[in-house]
């Protein structure tokens, strides 16, 4: 299995990272799921300015390796790329990046999921809210440890 994990504060085109995937699959995988996150510009009631996020490098991307090498043993996985974001970001700014292929669509879109969830508890970043109302660091919410924890 290729696996490709990339912190990066540059955007990124899906576009290319897709048939990037779908070359090293060479016509192996029978389905390649994407999940592309977005800046958000609202937060609750308060309109978002922006977005910063904070990375210790080695070690964020030793926990997302973790994160996918869990999926591998649990799906069977021809490609895994995740792309992640650093520094400041604005509203509509693409954030994250978790493509996947394997043989059958069950597979990765199951896999695409659950390496999303657990990005979202388990990786390690500080993220920090520009809000109208006031600034603040972000959490994993209760909705995200729960959706980890049905796995």
């Amino acid at each position: 299995m290729h696996a490709e994990i990339r912190i990066q504060t540059d955007d990124f085109d899906m576009g290319h990272e897709w048939a990037a995937c779908r070359k090293r699959c060479a016509g192996s995988a029978g389905a390649v799921v994407a999940f592309g996150g977005l800046v958000r510009d609202r937060a609750q009631d308060d309109s978002v300015r922006g977005l910063y996020l904070e990375h210790y490098p080695g070690m964020t991307e030793s926990s997302i390796r973790k994160i996918v090498d869990q999926a591998a043993t649990r799906w069977n996985l021809f490609d895994v790329v995740v792309i992640h974001r650093v520094g400041q970001l604005a509203p509509e700014d693409q954030i994250v990046l978790v493509l996947v292929a394997s043989g059958h669509r069950a597979n990765a879109f199951t896999a695409c999921e659950f390496i999303m969830d657990y990005l979202k508890t388990d990786a390690v970043f500080w993220k920090k809210e520009a809000r109208d109302g006031s600034d603040g660091w972000i959490q994993a919410t209760a909705e995200d440890r729960q959706r980890r924890q049905s796995w």
